[in-house]
């Protein structure tokens, strides 16, 4: 047999009739619907309260105190340590946001880098980032390579 549009069917137990609310007493859905007696559930178009209504109590989310604050703009960034960069890269590579992305070591969405100084770097790196430690910076110069720190986002994004 083959399928066209007016032999198509769900599956058996597939679908299941709408309840018929308000057909008389004897349907068992009769007179008020299943909805009980009056209040807020029982009025056409009112679902219910909305989200986090108490009935004209004071809501939990307003009682609760609130503490601190949201930065709106902090920037986040992604930590890389020297010993990853040790172990990643040849001496005299240049380091920035694409070798590092390039390298799966970095998300692609990530924009800002941060380098920080766990582990030991023996290689010769020139290395471009958003933010570096002192202690990085100093493990890699010690190591003679170079840190060069961008200090406006937008110049890591470019590089």
């Amino acid at each position: 047999m083959t399928i066209s549009l007016h032999n198509l069917h769900p599956n058996p137990g597939a679908t299941k009739a709408k309840k018929r609310l308000g057909r008389g007493r004897g349907s068992g859905t009769g007179k008020t619907s299943g909805k009980g007696v009056k209040g807020q559930k029982a009025r056409p178009g009112h679902h219910g309260a909305r989200l986090a209504f108490e009935g004209g109590q004071m809501p939990m989310p307003r009682r609760i105190p609130k503490r601190g604050f949201k930065n709106p703009f902090r920037i986040e960034t992604f930590p890389i340590n020297v010993s990853t960069l040790e172990k990643e890269f040849d001496a005299g590579t240049m380091v920035d946001l694409a070798a590092l992305q390039a390298k799966g070591l970095v998300p692609k969405l990530v924009e800002y880098v941060k380098i920080l100084g766990e582990g030991e770097i023996t290689k010769k790196l020139s290395i471009k980032a958003f933010r570096a430690s002192a202690t990085a910076r100093e493990k890699i110069e010690k190591a003679g390579g170079s840190v060069e720190v961008l200090d406006k986002p937008a110049d890591q994004k470019g590089a």
